[in-house]
This record gives structure tokens, sequence and C-alpha cells, in this order.
């Protein structure tokens, strides 16, 4: 039955293609996931003005269309890991795929508020099916050697797509924006035939055969994959003898380490204040006395080439120092932007705050998409058995969403309190993610997954 099914969703693929190839093809197909996800990210900003006075939308309407998506990602990241070890990695993407192109939909006809709302919630249960399976595939499939800089470029596309949302978001009416926005999901809905499913999936479900095929389009068809299929299957069996594949086996004492540093950086990840500040970027700048539409095309852009750069830095330098340093980085932005809203409360010193304001922002921006985002996700992609990966992964992942969506609900409430305490407080939380980081996360660069797994794991 299940090979059956295999066939069916296109598990069969050609042999005598390279390794770089077909990974660098797998790689791009998953890459117009994420940018689907930078484009859902960056649609409401730019749209604001155009929705509310085509539809009547009031404030508190509006909010809750932009906050929405959180809603639906939490739901969707819920359910990620059960699809995704259920069906598989390929057609958890194209569930994905539809939930994004049936949102952008509802918001390209909608008549009112009912409508965007719909398309919002479709987008963010996509989204957080999305931020699950996109860095496991990549994971799963990609060699060691560039593993990191595969997934930290599906991550760079949520940025680019992010920033292009602003530019084209001026010049285009919203509705013509939001058919640009299904654009990415219908290509990655094409591209998903022409890749093969993940071997560490096929080996855990007992596809003995498929393990070998989808390992040697992968690696090439003049390379010997007899070791590597090996030690996954090994892996695999291995860990179905340690345990069944309960969820609440997660907790089981023998995965503690790798549970505590994925749900560690997700949250802290968040706690930082990335969503917060990008939700509402316009309305900071504006607080502090900066043009709204030029720094936030700054912002934007600034970030694409320092995302770049990340995706050459993990595998170079490893994940831990490029998150520990980018995390300096980031606590260094939030402490420059909390002294920008201080020197606002000195009349001699106010003319500074927006200065302060927008070198803090833009500090923040650089270093959390050179390294922060990049490497917390890959960290998180890499760390989990197979056994668990569903469950755990799951769980990091709502833990992001939730804790996105508690900081960037109480963010206008904080700011309106105290601009220079929420940014202080911001300041706190990325500046503990470096002692987290140091004393708790393993650097993972250079090992294999089962590597990765085995040394996280108590075996007694």
């Amino acid at each position: 039955m299940e090979e059956q099914f295999l066939s069916r969703i296109g598990n069969k693929f050609p042999v005598g293609t390279s390794c770089s190839t077909s990974v660098v093809l797998s790689t791009c197909v998953v890459m117009c996931g994420s940018l689907a996800y930078g484009f859902a990210v960056g649609y409401t900003s730019p749209v604001q003005s155009g929705i509310m006075a085509d539809l009547g939308l009031s404030i508190a309407e509006y909010s809750t269309f932009g906050a929405i998506l959180t809603l639906g990602g939490t739901i969707g990241a819920l359910v990620s890991g059960t699809i995704a070890d259920m069906v598989g990695r390929k057609v958890t993407m194209w569930i994905m795929d539809l939930c994004f192109i049936l949102g952008w939909l509802s918001i390209i006809f909608a008549k009112s508020v009912w409508w965007l709302d719909i398309g919002r919630f479709l987008m963010g249960i996509g989204a957080g099916l999305l931020l699950y399976v996109a860095p496991i595939y990549i994971a799963e499939i990609a060699p060691k050697s560039i593993r990191g800089g595969c997934i930290a470029a599906v991550a760079f596309m949520v940025y680019f797509g992010f920033a292009l949302m602003f530019l084209i978001g001026n010049i285009l009416p919203w509705r013509t924006l939001a058919i640009v926005g299904i654009i990415p999901s219908l290509v990655q809905l094409i591209g998903i035939f022409f890749i093969p499913e993940s071997p560490r999936w096929l080996a855990k479900i007992g596809l003995d055969k498929e393990v070998e095929a989808s390992l040697q389009y992968l690696r090439g068809k003049n390379v010997d994959i007899s070791l590597e299929t090996a030690e996954i299957k090994d892996n695999v069996e291995s860990l179905t003898k340690l345990s069944g594949s309960r969820y609440l086996d997660m907790f089981d004492r023998r995965y503690a380490h790798s549970l505590i540093v994925g749900l560690g950086i997700m949250i802290l990840l968040q706690s930082g204040g990335t969503d917060a500040i990008s939700s509402f970027a316009s309305s900071i700048f504006i607080k502090a006395g900066c043009s709204a539409s030029f720094a936030t095309t700054t912002m934007g852009f600034i970030q694409l080439p320092f995302a770049a750069m990340g995706i050459f830095l993990l595998d170079a330098a490893g994940r831990r120092p490029v998150l520990m340093v980018a995390s300096a980085g980031t606590c260094l932005g939030n402490f420059l932007v909390g002294v920008g809203f201080l020197c606002k409360d000195y009349d001699q010193m106010s003319q500074l705050s927006a200065t302060f304001v927008l070198v803090g922002i833009l500090v923040f921006a650089i270093f959390y998409s050179m390294g922060v985002g990049g490497a917390a996700t890959t960290i998180v992609s890499e760390i989990f058995p197979m056994n668990i990966k569903g469950s755990a992964g799951s769980l990091a992942i709502v833990c992001n969403w939730f804790t996105s969506w508690i900081v960037t609900y109480a963010f206008n409430f904080l700011f309106e309190w105290s601009p220079s305490g929420v940014f202080f407080m911001f300041t706190f939380f990325s500046g503990l993610m470096i002692p987290f980081v140091a004393k708790i996360v393993p650097e993972t660069k250079g090992r294999t997954l089962e590597e990765i797994q085995a040394s996280l794991t108590l075996l007694n």
C-alpha cells in the first residue's frame, strides 16, 4: 500500500543526476515555500491604507487581519510533525502550498473583513507547516558539508520575500499584490514532482529500496552510498527498539538535552523581539521621528546581503559561533533603540533619538538575518532523533509561534507604557541567548544527523 502511494506522488526519480545538482534543485524547490512565507509576512505593511480604504476596515479589524497569521501558524505547527510523519515531507509541502494558494485567493476576491481573515488564517496554517517541514527536509537530504548552508539559503528567501513585498507593495494595488503572492506556491507545487522524498523518512516507514534510490539520486549515480544507507537504517532501527512513536516519548529523560536545546532556542529567539520589530517597524520609526517609508525599506533590503553571508558562515564557522556573535549583535541593536527612546526624555539629547533608533533597528536586522534566524533554524532541524522528530519538532515550532504571539500582542501595550523599557527587555533576552548557547547547545557542523542525535541521546 505504501509503495503504491509513494509511486503515485512521484517517488520514482531519474538516476544519473549529480549530487550537487539534485540537492540544489531540491533546495530551490523548498526555497519557493520560504519565499511564499516571506510574501505573507511582508504583505500587511504596504497594503494597510489601501485595504482599509477599499473595505472600510477599522484599526482593530486590520490588526486582527495582520495578527491572525500567528493563530493559523500555531495550529499548523501543532499538526506539522504528525502530518509529515504520516504522509511524508513532500505531501506535507503540497498541503502547505494549497493553504497558501487558497489563502491568497480568499484575499484577492475579498468583499469583507471575513474573507481577509479566512485567507490570512489559511496562510498561517501553511506557514506553520513550512517552518517545520522545510528545514527538516533539507537537513535530511543534504550532505553534512553543506547542510547548514542549504538550510540558511531557505531562510534567506524569507528575507527576500519580505523585502520584495515592501518594494513592489508601494507600486501595486493590494489585490494585484496578492496575485504576485500566489506565484511561489504554484511554482513549488509543480517543482515537488521533480524532487525525491527524504531517505530518512523512507527508512522510518521501512521502505529500504526507496531509501537507496532516493539517496543515490541525491548523491549521484557513481557515488558509493552503502555506508550512509547503512548508518541511516541502523539509526532508525536502534531508535525504534529504544522507544515507540507515542507523542509523550519526547519527554523521556534520554531526550531531555535535545528538547531543552530546541525549545530554549525557539523561545529565546522570539523573546528577543524579532517578530514584534518586523510587525511594528513603521510605528517604531514614527515614534522616534524617522521617515517610516525610508526606514522600513532600508531595513528590508539591508538584510539581504547579510542573510546571503549567513549561508556560507554556518558551514565555514559553525553554528555555535555564528549564533553567539549574531545574538550579541541583536542585543546591541536593541540596546541602541532603548537608548534612543531614552534620549527623547531629555531635551538636550532628543535630536539624537531618531538616529539611535534607526541605527539600532538596522544593527538588529543585520545580525538577525546574518546568523540568529538561520543558525537557530538549522540547529533545531538537526538535533531531534527520527522517532521523536515529529512530536518534538512540532512542539519547538509551537513554542516559536506562541512566544511570537505573546510578544507581538503585548508589544503595543508595553511600547505605550515605556518605549525604552520594552527594548531594554528585548536586550536582556537577546543577550541571554549567548550563555545558553555557550553552555547547552552542541556544535553540529560537519557531523551527520545520526552522529548529532546519538551524542544528545542518553542510552542508559
